[in-house]
């Protein structure tokens, strides 16, 4: 099966960057989170792998951290919004 990866740095959150890797499919492999809130952003990570991209985009999208504009979820759909557009790995 061919794979997508990044490595994404998320802005105006905790977390320090976002490694995330997709199928052929869009289909999200794995999921992890450098930096933030170790025990929310694993179980975030569980919840959304073996999830289509647009699926987790679409619940995830806008979730907004106290007096944020944004957040790791909301982080989470901006990288897999460019992992969407990466190119497959061999």
């Amino acid at each position: 099966m061919r794979t997508k990866h990044i490595m994404y740095k998320p802005t105006g959150v905790c977390s320090q960057a976002i490694d995330v890797t997709a199928d052929e499919n869009d289909v999200i492999q794995q999921v992890f989170f450098i930096g933030g809130c170790n025990g929310n952003l694993q179980g975030i990570s569980k919840l959304v792998t073996g999830q289509r991209i647009d699926d987790v985009i679409s619940r995830l999208q806008g979730i907004r951290c106290g007096h944020k504009s944004t957040s790791c979820p909301d982080q989470l759909t901006e990288a897999l919004k460019e992992l969407k557009n990466a190119s497959l790995e061999e």
